[in-house]
């Protein structure tokens, strides 16, 4: 069996699950979520904790299982406590402001740019306007629509201008200027005379 998928789900007591057939619905605090499950995997209930079991040891089967598991976790995990995704923006008059539902950014160009955040998601913009803290029950969704805004404005490697995730690190590149200036020989074209 997989090492991940044979590992109990333990269920909060905040969170209600409901396994009917292949589907199975959670509960919580932070909303409702549900997951369908493919032919050949099912859930149980069992003492307060979810159960991911497959039919046989095909490969297929094998592959989802731990797969299936952990998106039924991060489910239960989403309705009680919910999952944060932070956006730093960078550059000279680059922000963003939030209004209802959505978020309007400056990033450089002629115009500002829209963007409607789903249901289910609350993005917070700081007192900077250069920070953006996206929450959400949802996992995927919340990666999705992280992703989707970043690529709004992608860092570039030069100045560093863009829209990045907080823990990210752009590897930065010297232009051509700075690598111009310190190599031997640079500003001439020639070779030697003769």
């Amino acid at each position: 069996m997989s090492r991940l998928g044979k590992m109990p789900i333990p269920v909060p007591s905040n969170v209600k699950v409901t396994v009917s057939g292949s589907k199975v619905a959670v509960e919580g605090p932070l909303g409702k979520l549900e997951k369908v499950l493919p032919a050949g995997l099912q859930a149980r209930l069992e003492s307060g904790q979810i159960l991911v079991s497959r039919a046989n040891d095909s490969t297929v089967q094998k592959s989802l299982h731990g797969t299936y598991r952990k998106l039924v976790l991060n489910m239960v995990e989403g309705v009680s406590k919910g999952f944060t995704k932070l956006l730093q923006i960078e550059g000279v008059g680059f922000r963003a402001q939030v209004a209802g539902n959505k978020l309007s950014m400056t990033l450089g160009l002629s115009h500002p740019v829209d963007f409607d955040v789903p249901a289910g998601l609350k993005v917070v913009v700081d007192q900077k306007q250069t920070g953006l803290t996206l929450t959400g029950a949802d996992r995927e969704l919340l990666g999705r629509v992280a992703a989707t805004i970043r690529s709004l404005r992608l860092p570039e490697p030069y100045k560093g201008t863009g829209i990045r995730y907080a823990d990210e690190h752009i590897r930065r590149k010297a232009g051509k200027s700075a690598v111009g200036a310190g190599a031997p020989g640079a500003g001439g074209g020639g070779g030697a005379k003769k």
